[in-house]
């Protein structure tokens, strides 16, 4: 099964259509386009005052069920792209063990600072908390959690602004780590481009993450394709793609799984 979706635009403040940003549907589960710069979840600490987050929004994707979607997995922040929802509570166990045995194919897009020096590798680093009072910012431990990424190539060119090499990256997290991919960037000596923990970025009005979940298929189903979905490059992200070569399509393939309930 595939879903596919035509670009939108950043998110709308003080609310968000979820509608126009649905993926894919079905009884068990959601993909949504998630937007730049929108947390997921207010967070332990209850996010910033005034900030909005997705899980304010999911009663609008109830579509008949008594009670609205929870998230099955997380992405950060400033990270774009397909995430996945489970409608229900037996769906959402589910997906949990699916993302728990790495059976969920992920694959993101990320423009870097840097070139690397092969066109493809895979990356395996141990990562662990950095310290106490950082929260959920990672480092590379050796006594941390194994991780690993797969990573290739797509496209070189030059930063538009800074004139700067950068490359466009294919990257597949085969674990699932907390800042997995921005930690193993950075452990490579080519941060992503506007990434303000583990990058060069300014923490606050400097060029956004360029990171996006751009593609996801999960085999929610045993005796049925898995599901698969793309998600539309981001407004800000656009430049750099296309100064490292991305012709500027997105490919739209026929969908063999209408939006249902």
């Amino acid at each position: 099964m595939t879903a596919s979706a035509s670009l939108w635009g950043p998110a709308r403040a003080p609310g968000l259509d979820l509608h126009s940003r649905l993926l894919y549907r079905d009884g068990l589960m959601l993909i949504l386009d998630k937007p730049h710069g929108v947390p997921v979840h207010k967070g332990p600490k209850g996010g910033r005052p005034g900030e909005i987050n997705l899980e304010q929004f999911f009663d609008q994707l109830m579509f008949g069920l008594p009670r609205p979607p929870a998230l099955a997995h997380r992405l950060d922040k400033d990270t774009s792209g397909c995430l996945v929802l489970g409608r229900h509570r037996k769906a959402l166990e589910k997906l949990a063990l699916l993302f728990k045995q790495g059976k969920v194919g992920k694959t993101y897009w990320a423009v870097v600072e840097g070139e690397p020096a092969a066109d493809e590798g895979a990356i395996d680093l141990p990562l662990g908390r950095l310290d106490e009072t950082r929260g959920w910012w990672m480092k590379v431990d050796p006594a941390g959690q194994q991780s690993r990424t797969n990573w290739r190539v797509l496209g070189r060119g030059t930063d538009p602004d800074t004139r700067l090499p950068i490359a466009w990256l294919a990257m597949e997290p085969v674990t699932g780590r907390t800042h997995q991919l921005r930690v193993h960037s950075q452990a490579m000596g080519w941060p992503i481009l506007g990434d303000p923990i583990y990058g060069t970025a300014p923490r606050e009005g400097g060029t956004p993450l360029h990171l996006h979940s751009r593609a996801i298929v999960v085999p929610i189903s045993k005796n049925k394709e898995p599901v698969a979905a793309t998600a539309p490059v981001p407004g800000h992200m656009r430049e750099r793609l296309l100064a490292c070569g991305w012709d500027g399509v997105e490919a739209l393939p026929p969908s063999s799984a209408p939006i249902t309930n």
